[in-house]
């Protein structure tokens, strides 16, 4: 059976956990990679998903070690999407008005 790899980077702003993993982990950049496999007997090319797997950084006594974690599109989706979504909040309660705009 024929496989592929992609990879692509996705980025947290603030510390963020994901299912089935104990613990936070830190805001920052880290690789996706997904792995697929080639149907067969189709007249046209299509891949399935087999596996999405998230590139951890060892940090303290563990730098220098990358584990590959294992999750799904889903739950990697919803992560983002709690940092996006805590992202946005944060700006919108940082917002102050000035002093001219407070007069009206």
């Amino acid at each position: 059976m024929n496989t592929r790899l992609s990879r692509s980077t996705v980025t947290f702003l603030k510390p963020f956990s994901l299912s089935g993993y104990g613990g936070e982990l830190p805001a920052g950049d880290y690789e996706v990679v997904v792995e697929e496999e080639l149907l067969q007997g189709r007249t046209f090319e299509a891949w399935r998903r087999t596996a999405t797997y998230l590139t951890v950084r060892g940090r303290g006594g563990l730098a220098g070690r990358t584990e590959m974690r294992a999750t799904t599109d889903r739950d990697l989706d919803a992560a983002l999407g709690r940092d996006q979504a805590a992202s946005q909040d944060r700006h919108h309660s940082d917002a102050a008005l000035s002093p001219q705009e407070d007069l009206k």
